[in-house]
């Protein structure tokens, strides 16, 4: 059980730490989060049927928590560099791989998290599933975020 965990925690973290910073999460909030999910998975890890979907749906619904209860914490030192690369001289490969970030910042928050989903592989039946919601909310919110991710891109191209 702990290799298959092991497996699955290695093939994972990193990409469910991006699935939230899709949904816009900010990195340290997004790899305690990623985190805190996978001890969760590895708690209950004897239970889960699709540890994959379940950990996208606790994440999700762990980010949607944190961000409706924020309060303002100063702090006097930037935290350092998580440990979740697995190389120090990896951030700029992960920049490029996250390019898409700016675009997903500028859509509404349902449709950012629905594109978010759909960028973890998830097709809008699934993410209805997940996210309780109606399938025809989740293919509309979709079709609105490539609208908008089509325009964008769109303007992008003009200004260079």
């Amino acid at each position: 059980m702990d290799e298959e965990f092991s497996a699955f925690y290695r093939s994972n973290i990193s990409r469910l730490a991006g699935f939230l910073i899709n949904q816009g999460a900010a990195l340290p909030l997004a790899t305690d989060i990623a985190q805190d999910t996978m001890v969760k998975a590895y708690q209950r890890w004897a239970d889960l049927e699709d540890p994959r979907a379940w950990a996208h749906t606790v994440a999700s619904r762990a980010l949607v928590r944190a961000i409706a209860s924020v309060e303002e914490d100063p702090v006097e030192r930037v935290p350092e560099p998580t440990s979740l690369l697995s190389r120090p001289d990896a951030i700029a490969e992960w920049e490029t791989r996250y390019d898409a970030l700016p675009m997903l910042r500028s859509l509404p928050p349902r449709q950012r998290q629905i594109l978010a989903w759909t960028l973890a592989g998830y097709r809008p039946i699934d993410i209805a599933h997940h996210l309780d919601l109606p399938a025809e909310t989740v293919r509309g919110s979709l079709a609105k975020a490539r609208r908008a991710a089509a325009a964008y891109l769109k303007q992008r191209e003009e200004e260079q």
